[in-house]
C-alpha cells in the first residue's frame, strides 16, 4: 500500500500504477498477495482520479473567481470578454474559444471576441438567427454541442458559415447561451479542430463562464448607460444654469432700463445699457428711418428686416445685425439695430425687444407730452394771431419760456400732405427753440426767436421739406405786430409759390419789387439800396451821372447809340460808364428780372430825388 501512496505523492500516471502488480507477479507472489495489490491499486487510482478532479475543479473554482474579480473591476468590457474566452479555451483545453452577440438592428448574430482564432474570415462571421449551431444556440436558448460539425444534422448548415469553419479547421464545437434572465443576447463557444465529444462538466463549466460573460456585458450596458445619464444631467445642468444666468442678466437688464426711465433717463441711457450688455454698436432709429442714436443704418435689408420683426413680433437676424422694430397702430414707432461680431443668444435677443418696448414708450411719452405743449404753444400763438388784445398773453409766453419783447420772426410754411406729421415737427421745432408753433390745414406757423426773417424761413422750408419727403414753401416776416407780421409771411410764401420756388423760403426784403409790393413796411429805402445803392453811392462819392446813364440806356430801349444822342456824349463814354454800372451791380443785371427791379428803383429814386 505504501507504493501506492509513493506514486500518489508524487502525481504518478495512471500506468505507472500497474507497476507493483507486475513487480509481485513476476516475484512469484501468491493469489490472495495478488488479489490484495490489485485492490489497493484499484483504490489508488481512485483516490488519484478524485485528487485529479478535485484539482480540476480547484482550477476551475479559481477561473471563476478570477472572472468575479474581473467584473468587479470592469473598466473595460472588451478585456473581460477576451479574458473570459481566454479562460474557457484554457479550462475545456480547447483549440479555439469565442464569443457572439445579437444583432437587434439586423435579426442576426455577429463575432464578437476570440481566442487562437487563424482564419480572418471567421473572426469576421455573421450567423443568421437558427443557421448553423451558434445560430441555433441563439435562437433556442439551449446549449449544443457536436463530436463533428460537418457531420451533424441538428441544425441548419448554410454556405458562408460551412467556408467559414472549414477554413478554421473547426470539428468539434460547443455552444452555449449568454442569457439576461429569459432573453438570450449571445453565445460563448470552444472548439477543437479534432473530433472529441465535450462532457457534462464542460458545458457545466462553459455555461459558467457564459454566466459571467453576460453579467459582464450587462454591467457594461449599465454603466454606460449611467455614464450617458450623468454626462446628460451634466449637459442639462450646464444648460439650466446658463439659461438661468440668461434669465438673469435680461431680468437685470431690464431692471436697468425701467430704472432709467423712473429716473427720467432717455433713449441714449437705454442704448448705452444695452451696448454694455451686449457688446457690440447700436443704432436707434425713429419711424422713419431717421437716427436718433448711431449712424443710420436704414438700407434695404434692415428695412426689411424690420417690417419683419414688427410682423413677428421679435428679433429677426439679417446678417450681423440684429433688428428689434416696434410700431403702434401699424405706423412703425422706432427700430433698433444691433451689429456684433459675435452670436447673440436667444435670451438676449429677448433684451433687445425689451429696449426696443423701453424705446417705444419714451417715444411714445415724448409725443404725449410734446402734444401737450403743443396744443398750449399752438393755443397761445393762436391768440397773438387772432385776438392780439387779450389780456395775459406776455404773461402766458413767459411760463413757456417765450420772452416776446425781444426780436422774433413770423414763419408761415405751405405744404402739401402730411398734416399730423408736420404739425408734430412744428411742435418739436417750437418747443427745442423756445418758440411757438400752430398747425393751420396745410399750413404751419412758427414764431421763432432771430430778427432775420429771410434766413429762418429757408430753414424752415429745407428742414419741413425733409421730413414731410415733400416740397414746404415758407415765408418769413418780423414778428412786431403778430396778426399783420403773419400776414405778410403768408404773402411771402404765395409769392415765392407763384415765382415758381415751390420748396424755397424767403423774406420780403429778399423778393425785390415783389417784396415792396407785399411787404406790410414798404421799406423803399432797403429795396433802392438792394436794386442800385452801390451806383448810387458811387455817383454821390465821384460826382458821376452813371443813375442818369442808366435811366437814359433803359428809357431808349437799351441802345447805346441813342443813349449817347439823349445825353449829348460820346457812344464810347455810354459804354464806358455802363461798364462801371456793371462791375457795380454785378453779373446779370441786364436780365429781365434784375432789369425790371433796377428800372422800377430808378423810377422810385427820380420820385424820391427830382
Amino acid at each position: 500500500m505504501n507504493v501506492f501512496l509513493e506514486l500518489l505523492a508524487r502525481e504518478a500516471s495512471a500506468v505507472e500504477f500497474e507497476g507493483p502488480v507486475l513487480a509481485a507477479r513476476a516475484a512469484g507472489a501468491d493469489a490472495a498477495t495478488l488479489e490484495a495489490l490489485d485492490q489497493d491499486k484499484i483504490a489508488a487510482l481512485r483516490v488519484r482520479a478524485l485528487l485529479r478532479h478535485r484539482a480540476r475543479r480547484e482550477t476551475e473554482l479559481s477561473a471563476l473567481f478570477d472572472t468575479a474579480g474581473d467584473l468587479a473591476g470592469l473598466r473595460d468590457l472588451d478585456a473581460v470578454l477576451e479574458a473570459i474566452v481566454h479562460r474557457a479555451r484554457q479550462l475545456l483545453g480547447a483549440d479555439i474559444a469565442y464569443l457572439t452577440l445579437n444583432d437587434p438592428e439586423r435579426g442576426d448574430t455577429y463575432m464578437r471576441v476570440t481566442d487562437g482564432s487563424i482564419s480572418a474570415r471567421f473572426r469576421q462571421l455573421r450567423l443568421a438567427m437558427g443557421a448553423g449551431l451558434g445560430g441555433l444556440v441563439a435562437q433556442s436558448g439551449t446549449p449544443y454541442t457536436t463530436p463533428d460539425y460537418f457531420a451533424d444534422e441538428r441544425f441548419r448548415h448554410t454556405t458562408t458559415i460551412d467556408e467559414a469553419v472549414q477554413e478554421e479547421g473547426l470539428v468539434a464545437i460547443l455552444g452555449v447561451p449568454l442569457r439576461l434572465g429569459t432573453q438570450v443576447i449571445g453565445v460563448l463557444f470552444a472548439a477543437n479542430r479534432t473530433a472529441r465529444p465535450f462532457v457534462r462538466e464542460e458545458v457545466a463549466l462553459l455555461c459558467s463562464l457564459a454566466a459571467h460573460a453576460a453579467v459582464a456585458i450587462d454591467t457594461a450596458r449599465l454603466l454606460g448607460e449611467t455614464r450617458a445619464a450623468l454626462t446628460e444631467l451634466s449637459e442639462a445642468n450646464t444648460l439650466i444654469r446658463e439659461h438661468s444666468d440668461l434669465i438673469e442678466r435680461a431680468a437685470g437688464a431690464h431692471d436697468r432700463m425701467t430704472g432709467l426711465v423712473l429716473r427720467g433717463g432717455g433713449i441714449e441711457d437705454v442704448a448705452a445699457v444695452v451696448t454694455e450688455v451686449l457688446g457690440g454698436r447700436l443704432t436707434v432709429l425713429d419711424g422713419e428711418g431717421l437716427p436718433l442714436v448711431g449712424p443710420a443704418e436704414l438700407d434695404d435689408g434692415v428695412a426689411e428686416a424690420a417690417r419683419s420683426s414688427r410682423a413677428l413680433g421679435r428679433t429677426v437676424r439679417r446678417g450681423d445685425a440684429f433688428v428689434a422694430s416696434v410700431d403702434v397702430a401699424a405706423a412703425p414707432l422706432c427700430t433698433l439695430v444691433l451689429r456684433t461680431d459675435h452670436p447673440v443668444a436667444s435670451a438676449d435677443q429677448r433684451i433687445l425687444e425689451r429696449a426696443a418696448l423701453v424705446t417705444a414708450l419714451l417715444l411714445l411719452f415724448r409725443r404725449s407730452v410734446a402734444d401737450a405743449e403743443g396744443r398750449v404753444r399752438g393755443e397761445l400763438l393762436d391768440d397773438l394771431i387772432a385776438r392780439p388784445e387779450l389780456d395775459g398773453l406776455s404773461d402766458r409766453a413767459r411760463r413757456l419760456g417765450v420772452h416776446l419783447e425781444q426780436p422774433h420772426v413770423l414763419v408761415v410754411a405751405r405744404h402739401e400732405g402730411g398734416r399730423e406729421r408736420a404739425a408734430f415737427w412744428a411742435s418739436s421745432q417750437a418747443a427745442l427753440t423756445g418758440g411757438l408753433a400752430t398747425a393751420r390745414g396745410d399750413e404751419v406757423v412758427l414764431l421763432l426767436p432771430g430778427d432775420k426773417p429771410g434766413l429762418l424761413a429757408r430753414r424752415v422750408a429745407a428742414e419741413l421739406s425733409q421730413s414731410l419727403g415733400s416740397p414746404a414753401t415758407a415765408g418769413g416776416a418780423l414778428a412786431g405786430a403778430v396778426p399783420e407780421a403773419y400776414q405778410e409771411a403768408g404773402r411771402c410764401a404765395d409769392a415765392l409759390r407763384a415765382l415758381g420756388r415751390s420748396g424755397d423760403g424767403a423774406g420780403a426784403a429778399e423778393l425785390g419789387f415783389v417784396g415792396l409790393l407785399i411787404g406790410g413796411g414798404r421799406d423803399v429805402g432797403a429795396f433802392l439800396t438792394d436794386a442800385i445803392g452801390p451806383v448810387a453811392d458811387y455817383d454821390e462819392r465821384r460826382g458821376t451821372q452813371l443813375i442818369r446813364t442808366l435811366g437814359a440806356y433803359f428809357g431808349t430801349g437799351c441802345s447805346l447809340s441813342r443813349t449817347a444822342e439823349a445825353l449829348h456824349i460820346h457812344v464810347n463814354t455810354v459804354t464806358q460808364r455802363l461798364d462801371r454800372v456793371g462791375r457795380l451791380l454785378g453779373e446779370g443785371w441786364q436780365e429781365p428780372e434784375r432789369a425790371l427791379e433796377i428800372q422800377l428803383a430808378l423810377r422810385v429814386h427820380r420820385l424820391r430825388h427830382p
